[in-house]
Order: C-alpha cells, then structure tokens, then sequence
C-alpha cells in the first residue's frame, strides 16, 4: 500500500515521533510499572493517527476495543469450538468490527463529500490508482479495521522485549542514549534524516526482534511443487516457517543465541540478505508495515533510553504468553525507570 511504504513513512517521521517522546514522559518514575498496557496506548495513538490523522480520537478507542477482541479470541479455553459455532468471544470481536466499522463509515463519506481526502493512509485509499481505479466503500472499510490493529498489537509485543533488553543490557541502553541525544529538542523536528542516524538503535532493534521475533510461526501456502532443502513440497501444502529459530542458526548468525546488536553494523548481518531475518517476513507477503513498525519502535526506544535507565524489579521472570497471529508476548513485564543525570 501506497501509505505504508517507506517513502511514506519518511515524509512523516515527524508526526510518529512526538508521541514516542510523549509515551517517555509520562512513564511514573520511582515505582515499578507493568509498562505494557502504556506502551500498547501510546504505540496505538502513534499508529492510529498514522491512518487517519485528525481524525484519530473519534476511531481510537474503537481501535482498542477491537484489540482487545482480538486478544479474547486466543486466551486459553477447556474446549476448542468449530470456527463456526458463534462462542461469546467471537460474537464479542464481531460486535467491535462491526462499532469500528460504524464509526469509520461517515469519515470516508464526508471526506469524498467534500473532497478534502487528506494525506494519510485513509486519504491514500481514497485516492484512485492506476492499478484498481477507485476503491469501494466496502473495500475500504473492511481492509481497515486489520491494518488499523496491525499497527500496534505486533510491535507492541515487540516493545515489551526491546524494554527488557534496555533494563538487562544498560551498557548497549547507553548507546542508544547517546545517539537519541542527539535528537531534536522538539520531537516533531525530528526528520528521517534524525532517523536515520540512529544506526545503533535500529541495531539494537533489528537484534531484539531477531532473538524474540514478534510472531514466531509463520504460514505460507505453495502455489506449485516445488524442492526445498532436499524435499518435495506439494502444490498446496501449508509450510510452517519459525523464526524464532531459523534466526538461531548459526550459519547464519555466529553466537546466534548472545544479544550482539553489533552484528548488524559490522557487516556480517545483513536483514536483506533471504532468510536471515525474518521478524517481518519475506518476500511478496512480507509485512506492508515493517517501515512503519521499526520507526515507531527505533524512536520509542530512543526517548526511553535518552530519559531513563530501566531495571528490573526482583522476583519471577515475566511470563510469555501466547497471542495472536502466533505472537509471544511478556506477560506481566514490569519496570523501574530512574533519571539519567
């Protein structure tokens, strides 16, 4: 999509990066925090206005509460239902589809009323392509409800593992506070120009989600037979993909199992390079937001650690948890943050 591409995303770093800035301010400092639910907001306000701009506060507690819809949907059960039988949580995630989609419609009507479509990802789908023409209504308003969520359920998993990496790992988390202070003092002068300089925390970034990939099981259908690895694969076939440990292997990655964020700057890693990294994807399906998840995700990171240093508090390991589209999440992740001087 035309919104979501990298180009896209660069012309507005400036809009993503405030509310980065704004999620650091608010942390409460001097008590530990279940930092999760917080980082799920401001991620959600981030990816939100993203899509729809001005109006982002009319759709985003619609968003949430499809969220959250989504998330009920995979919590454990005794029984496992026929994906037909109406359960109280699919009525409950269909009712919230349906309340987004109620309050998206008269958005889309009044913006092609008055033809003032805007510059955001809504206003890109209402614009005619070469390719498709002008999109239905309909189309429009069932492919957004998806992507709206998209925008903030998987790097908000992803998140929550790149702030534990910070609390762990303070020597790499004072890294990246020396390149975020170099940031504008004013978040929505940041350009991706700012962005781009931030070559550590991307690092940093790129290695959280290479050891805890945000969807640790992907699924791909073969449209044809074909060899794989000294095997047939039928037409048809479901294959299964894991990340989560085809970016353990150590043909690929030496220490495949150590943090090294460094192995992305020096030139032996690189995330282009088929099969190496694979925390969005690959190829024709690949995630359509992976430029947006990592700006959203490098400029969080940044204004944490420019602000804090982050520990954790004693007692159990968060757990991990289970959660849509194969996601593994830090269930009950909590966190202290002190001042740096």
């Amino acid at each position: 999509m035309r919104g979501l591409r990298a180009q896209a995303v660069a012309a507005r770093i400036g809009e993503i990066s405030p509310s980065a800035a704004r999620f650091a301010d608010q942390w409460p400092m001097g008590q530990d925090v279940e930092i999760l639910p917080q980082v799920r907001h401001a991620l959600a306000e981030i990816g939100v206005r993203y899509l729809f701009s001005e109006d982002a506060p009319t759709l985003l507690p619609f968003a949430s509460q499809l969220f959250l819809a989504r998330e009920v949907l995979v919590r454990p059960s005794r029984w496992v239902w026929p994906r037909w039988v109406p359960t109280p949580a699919r009525r409950f995630r269909t009712r919230q589809q349906v309340a987004f989609t109620n309050a998206l419609r008269p958005i889309v009507r009044r913006r092609r009323a008055s033809g003032r479509l805007g510059d955001d990802m809504l206003g890109q789908m209402l614009r005619p392509s070469s390719r498709y023409g002008l999109l239905p209504e309909e189309a429009i308003l069932d492919t957004l409800p998806g992507i709206t969520v998209a925008t903030f359920e998987t790097p908000s998993r992803a998140a929550g593992w790149i702030l534990l990496h910070l609390a762990r790992y303070p020597q790499a988390a004072g890294r990246v506070a020396a390149e975020a202070a170099l940031l504008p003092a004013d978040p929505a002068a940041t350009t991706s120009t700012h962005l781009d300089r931030l070559q550590y925390t991307q690092a940093l970034v790129r290695e959280v989600l290479r050891l805890h990939p945000p969807s640790w099981l992907l699924t791909r259908r073969a449209t044809r037979q074909t060899q794989l690895a000294g095997y047939t694969i039928d037409a048809g076939s479901t294959v299964l993909v894991c990340p989560y440990t085809a970016h353990r292997d150590a043909r690929e990655h030496s220490d495949p199992d150590q943090f090294q964020p460094e192995r992305w700057l020096d030139g032996s890693g690189s995330p282009a390079k088929p099969g190496v990294f694979l925390s969005f994807g690959t190829g024709p399906h690949g995630c359509e937001g992976a430029a947006l998840a990592m700006a959203m995700l490098t400029l969080l990171t940044a204004q944490t650690a420019r602000r804090y240093h982050l520990s954790e508090p004693p007692g159990p390991e968060p757990s991990y948890q289970v959660t849509t589209l194969e996601g593994l999440t830090t269930v009950g992740l909590r966190l202290r943050a002190t001042l740096r001087s």
